[in-house]
């Protein structure tokens, strides 16, 4: 016998309205079937309920949903707490805290069962606060394009755009419910590109938010965007917005001279120092001989975060497709109040008892990083550290460099890990592999010094460029890759962090950096090229060096082929403010700029004098 979604929604939503909560069997006898034959069937169709509570952005009422042995408190445990956290996740909403998410879900559907629709199919209207997103644009222009939360407050109140009883209105602590309002109507406004905070304390019309005019509809509409793109869960109109809940951008990058850290603080790969680090009120870099330098820029009133870094397949609040995916646990954050001066050990005032919570894709994996503030994701970063706000998952899922990587399933679709496999997946990585240097090269065979090897590195390093050149077989590609190794300082580098490319006359910028080519479905699509690819990487992995070897770089035309970012190549122009628009945009507002851990070595041939030497 199939399943009736709506006899199971009525019949939750009944429990729900006496405050009770409601037994698998009950559920199973509502719609004429026998629990212990229909197991998989109901806990199916609570998943579908979950999806459409989450599409109507209402509570996720299967969380009231329990075992018989529990309809007193409430409990869901073992398989059946994984199932629907698993469902939960699959919706993209985060849960740090399973058993603590259950419990407030619970609440959240006592809450709002009283004015819940009767049935699945009845009109949806949205939460309150989208009544306010017309008149929140129409205060900003009348306010000149930009104002003060309070002030556009003020002019809401003084023109009655208020409806009726939002004034009386308070939340579950006492205080007016419509600044909360007001505030999540910003928090959608802005996502949908119609606001901006360019200053702290002020609120700004874009361009389309000046010319914006909403309806109801419109702005039902637009709430549904944005959450659909955003990946947003359950909004409950009382609670304050994510904004009023964090460290807004104006304090954490008040100070321009403020920096941020990210830290480990596991020693030898095993011996965690976290515990020592707290009570000792300190950050010390337990490899002496490296970092030292960086050590010594941290200064008072920066930003320290102790994190771990993994690699994690499983459970993850996204679509991954099977595969792996880089993280990092935020364990502590805290404060820089001196710096020792000896290249080892910082004082640091410590928060006290903070949740740890994971952060994916954009990931640091040396000891000591700072975050580079030019960044769009070192900003977000920052944001999730430092200010508690949620990650964007799809934001990071649309960037080529992710997007490519998890495009295609798994082979193994299976949807329970291997335990083996998991744990080997969550390893910390702060232990590093086989190192590899300039005395590897000599050992390999190299016929130059090390010395000489190693001024060669050190230009690298501070050029960002090189060009090996000589006659045909005295070895330079085999010496460009070992020094790419060097560079990066690993035996194996990852997957990536080296690319080779050839110019040769028939090479162009389409092919190097991106033009259009025929695709599988017989049209037309814009593809990037070697060069972009690794700029993507080298974003994506801000504290890995990746090198891009071009073998024979005088037989093609460098300014032909690099096109308007042959001038990004300086090392004097590695940073956001220096980026340029590209001949073929996805966009109309994409720029792009080489990151400073991209490094190019060239080799030329100065034998064949029907090629022309590069300057």
């Amino acid at each position: 016998m199939a399943l009736d979604l709506e006899i199971a929604y009525q019949t939750i939503l009944q429990a729900a309205r006496q405050r009770k909560f409601l037994g698998y069997g009950e559920l199973a006898v509502a719609q004429g079937v026998v629990w212990q034959n229909s197991r998989s069937q109901i806990f199916t169709q609570l998943g579908k309920l979950i999806g459409l509570a989450f599409e109507k952005n209402w509570p996720l009422l299967p969380a009231i949903v329990v075992n018989q042995a529990h309809l007193a408190d409430g409990l869901l445990e073992g398989a059946a707490l994984t199932g629907f956290i698993k469902d939960v996740k699959r919706k993209g909403i985060v849960v740090d805290d399973p058993l603590a998410f259950l419990k407030s879900e619970q609440e959240k559907v006592f809450d709002w069962a009283p004015t819940a629709p009767d049935a699945l199919d009845a009109d949806f209207s949205g939460p309150k606060f989208i009544q306010f997103f017309d008149p929140v644009l129409d205060a900003l222009r009348a306010l000149g394009g930009s104002g003060s939360p309070k002030a556009v407050g003020d002019w809401i109140k003084a023109e009655n755009r208020v409806p009726e009883g939002e004034l009386e209105r308070l939340t579950k602590g006492g205080h007016s419910s419509l600044g909360n309002r007001i505030g999540w109507a910003r928090f959608y406004l802005t996502k949908a590109g119609l606001l901006e905070s360019r200053t702290r304390g002020m609120w700004t019309l874009t361009e389309d938010g000046l010319a914006a005019t909403l309806s109801p509809e419109g702005s039902l509409k637009l709430f549904k965007d944005v959450r659909q793109k955003e990946g947003y869960g359950t909004v409950v109109d009382d609670e304050a917005p994510p904004e009023a809940l964090t460290l807004g951008d104006g304090d954490l990058f008040s100070d321009p001279n403020r920096q941020f850290w990210f830290a480990g603080a596991l020693w030898n790969g095993t011996d965690d120092q976290l515990d020592r680090f707290l009570a000792d009120g300190i950050w010390q870099n337990g490899t002496h001989d490296k970092f030292g330098a960086l050590i010594m820029t941290m200064r008072p009133g920066d930003k320290i975060a102790i994190k771990s870094s993994f690699v994690r397949k499983y459970g993850l609040p996204f679509e991954n497709k099977g595969k792996p995916v880089s993280g990092m646990k935020i364990k502590a954050i805290g404060t820089v109040v001196a710096n020792r001066g000896d290249g080892l050990t910082v004082d640091v005032e410590w928060q006290k008892e903070i949740v740890p919570r994971e952060w994916y894709f954009y990931t640091y994996r040396t000891t000591l990083a700072r975050a580079k503030l030019d960044d769009e994701y070192a900003r977000r970063l920052v944001r999730f550290t430092f200010g508690g706000a949620s990650q964007d998952y799809p934001v990071f899922l649309k960037n080529p460099y992710w997007a490519k990587q998890y495009e295609e399933a798994a082979a193994d679709d299976a949807d329970e890990p291997d335990e083996a496999e998991e744990d080997l997946l969550q390893g910390i990585v702060e232990a590093q592999p086989a190192t590899y240097g300039t005395a590897d090269i000599v050992a390999a065979g190299c016929f130059l010094p090390q010395a000489a090897l190693q001024s060669m590195l050190e230009r690298l390093t501070t050029k960002k460029n090189l060009v090996l050149q000589g006659p045909p077989g005295t070895g330079k590609t085999w010496l460009a890759k070992r020094l790419g190794k060097a560079l990066i300082g690993l035996a194996k580098p990852q997957t990536g962090q080296i690319r080779s490319v050839q110019f040769h006359p028939s090479l162009a910028y389409e092919d190097f950096v991106r033009g259009w080519r025929p695709s599988g479905d017989g049209k037309l699509a814009l593809t990037d090229g070697v060069f972009l690819e690794i700029i993507d990487a080298a974003k994506a992995q801000p504290d890995a060096p990746h090198v891009l070897i071009i073998e024979e770089i005088n037989r093609g035309n460098p300014a032909q082929l690099f096109g308007e970012m042959l001038t990004l190549l300086e090392d004097s122009k590695r940073n956001a403010s220096e980026a340029l628009e590209l001949a073929y945009r996805r966009h109309p507002s994409e720029r792009v700029y080489l990151p400073e851990n991209l490094y190019v070595i060239g080799t030329m041939n100065v034998a064949d004098r029907s090629l022309a030497l590069v300057d």
